[in-house]
C-alpha cells in the first residue's frame, strides 16, 4: 500500500541559480563551419537553473537547465558526480536538459561548428552542481500543479510542407506552503531561432531566456527553467527568425504559461521517482563509396578553388539551408566552399580511423522522473516530432513533460521519412558529431526504450 504524504514527511522543493556566461575567448555553437564565433557582448545571461524536489519517502530528484548547445556524457557525469557527492540524489536521479541555444558554447564534440573549452565546460559543469546542491539545501515544504496549454501556430516543421509539430505547453508549478510562488518547470519544442541573424556575436539565451525572465518579473519569488523538448525538427515560422516580430514568441508563450499557471490543478504527490537505462541504437556503417566521394570532392574543390555546383555535392545537406550559407562567410562563396570542404576532408579523416572496427550500435541512456501523476521521459537526440508524438499518443497518463537534449548529445535522431531522404539531420549530424547515421529503426528503438522507462515507474 502506497504511502500518503501525512504517513511519511512533507514534500519539499528548492530551487537556484548560477550564472555560466562564457568569456568571450569561447566559441558559440553552430552556424556554419569553422567560423570561430567567439561573443563580443552579452545579450543576456547564460545561466543553470536547478529544481529539487523531494518526496515523502525523502528520495530526491533534480532537474537543471543548462544554457548550452549540447552537453556530452562526461559533462552530465561531472554534474552528477558531483550533486551525489555532496547531497543525497543519486546520479541518475538528475536530470540534466540543455536549452540548445546556438548562441552558447558546447559541451559536446560537434566537428567544425564548435569548439569545446575545456576550461569553460568544467566551470559550467561545477556551476550546474553547485545550483543543485543549493537547491537541495534550500528545500522546504511545498505543494505542487499541473498546468499545460496549446500554442499553435507559431511553430513549423522544417523538413516536410505541413509536417507535425507538437504544441504542448508543459508546465508544473511549485509554491510554498503559505502560497508564495517559487518555481515553475516549462517544457516546450522548438528550436530557439528568433535572435540568430541579428546576434550573431552576442551571447545569449534567444527567446527562453525572455520568457524565464518575464515569468519571473510576472510572478515574483519564481525561479522558471526551461526545458527543451522535442525539436529535432521544428522551428519558429520564419515571420518570427530575426524579423522585427523576433520578440512575439517569448510572448506568447509567456501569456500562454501564465494562463496555465492560474489554471493549473492541485497535485497529490504521493510518489517521487526515477530511472535510467541504457538503450542499443541501430546504425549503419558508412559505406567506402560515400566516404570517398565526398572526400574526393572535398580535396578537389580545395585544390583548384573550383566553386561550380557546389550546391549539388555533399554540401547540398551541409546545413538545414545550405544555400544560405554564404552570409556566414561574408556573402563569400569562395570561404564557404573552403570551409565546407575542410569539413569534408576531416570527417573522412575521422571516420577511416576505425571504419571497420567501430560497433554498428550506439548505447545511450533513456530516463524518466515522476512526480505524482506528472511524468518526464528524457533522452539525448535532438529527436524527431513524429516519434515524440508517437510516445505522447501510446502513454496513457496525460501529463508528460518530453525532454530533448537531456543527460547526453548523440546530435539528430530523424525518423523514418527523414532518413530515406539522407537529409541534413541524417547524412550530415552523424558527420558532425562523429557517429554512423541512424537507420530507419532507430527512432522506433527510442520511442519504445523512453515508453519502458516511463512504465518501470507505475
Amino acid at each position: 500500500m502506497t504511502a500518503s504524504i501525512h504517513d511519511s514527511g512533507p514534500v519539499r522543493a528548492g530551487v537556484a541559480r548560477r550564472i555560466i556566461t562564457p568569456p568571450f575567448n569561447v566559441e558559440l555553437a553552430g552556424l556554419g563551419y569553422y567560423l570561430n564565433r567567439t561573443p563580443k557582448r552579452v545579450r543576456d545571461d547564460l545561466a543553470a537553473t536547478a529544481l529539487v524536489i523531494t518526496g515523502p519517502r525523502g528520495n530526491s530528484i533534480a532537474f537543471v537547465a543548462v544554457d548550452l548547445c549540447y552537453g556530452n556524457q562526461e559533462f552530465v557525469q561531472a554534474i552528477r558526480n558531483s550533486v551525489a557527492a555532496r547531497t543525497d540524489i543519486p546520479p541518475e536521479a538528475v536530470c540534466v536538459n540543455c536549452s540548445h541555444s546556438h548562441n552558447a558554447p558546447v559541451a559536446a564534440h560537434i566537428l567544425g561548428v564548435g569548439e569545446i573549452n575545456s576550461d569553460y565546460v568544467r566551470f559550467a559543469a561545477q556551476m550546474a552542481a553547485d545550483a543543485v546542491t543549493q537547491a537541495w539545501e534550500s528545500r522546504q515544504p511545498a505543494k505542487f500543479s499541473v498546468g499545460s496549454a496549446e500554442i499553435n501556430g507559431l511553430t513549423f516543421n522544417r523538413t516536410r510542407e505541413n509536417g507535425p509539430v507538437d504544441p504542448r505547453l508543459a508546465l508544473l508549478r511549485v509554491d510554498t506552503l503559505e502560497d508564495k510562488p517559487m518555481a515553475i518547470a516549462l517544457n516546450f519544442h522548438s528550436h530557439l531561432t528568433a535572435h540568430l541573424e541579428t546576434d550573431l556575436e552576442a551571447v545569449s539565451r534567444d527567446w527562453s531566456g525572455e520568457v524565464t525572465d518575464q515569468l519571473e518579473r510576472a510572478l515574483p519569488g519564481v525561479m522558471a527553467l526551461y526545458l527543451q523538448g522535442i525539436c529535432g525538427d521544428v522551428m519558429l515560422s520564419a515571420e518570427f527568425n530575426s524579423t522585427p516580430r523576433r520578440f512575439e514568441p517569448a510572448q506568447v508563450i509567456t501569456k500562454a504559461a501564465l494562463s496555465a499557471w492560474s489554471d493549473a490543478k492541485a497535485l497529490t504527490v504521493d510518489v517521487v521517482s526515477s530511472s535510467t537505462r541504457q538503450i542499443d541504437l541501430p546504425t549503419r556503417r558508412w559505406t567506402r563509396e560515400e566516404i570517398n566521394r565526398d572526400r574526393e570532392e572535398a580535396q578537389r574543390r580545395l585544390r583548384t578553388g573550383d566553386t561550380t555546383g557546389w550546391l549539388n555535392g555533399f554540401a547540398r545537406v551541409i546545413v538545414t539551408y545550405p544555400d544560405r550559407l554564404p552570409r556566414r562567410y561574408g556573402g563569400s562563396v569562395e570561404k564557404t566552399v573552403a570551409a565546407v570542404c575542410r569539413f569534408g576532408v576531416e570527417w573522412t579523416d575521422a571516420v577511416l580511423s576505425d571504419l571497420e572496427t567501430r560497433p554498428e550500435i550506439l548505447q545511450t541512456e533513456v530516463q524518466a522522473l515522476r512526480v505524482g501523476d506528472v511524468w518526464f521521459a528524457a533522452q539525448s537526440a535532438e529527436l524527431f516530432t513524429t516519434l515524440g508524438l508517437e510516445v505522447r499518443r501510446l502513454w496513457p497518463h496525460q501529463d508528460l513533460f518530453l525532454l530533448g537534449y537531456s543527460n547526453g548529445s548523440i546530435g539528430y535522431l530523424p525518423d523514418a521519412y527523414d532518413i530515406q531522404r539522407k537529409s541534413y539531420a541524417a547524412d550530415q549530424s552523424p558527420k558532425f558529431t562523429g557517429q554512423f547515421p541512424f537507420t530507419e529503426q532507430s527512432g522506433k528503438v527510442m520511442a519504445q526504450g523512453l515508453l519502458e522507462v516511463l512504465n518501470s515507474l507505475k
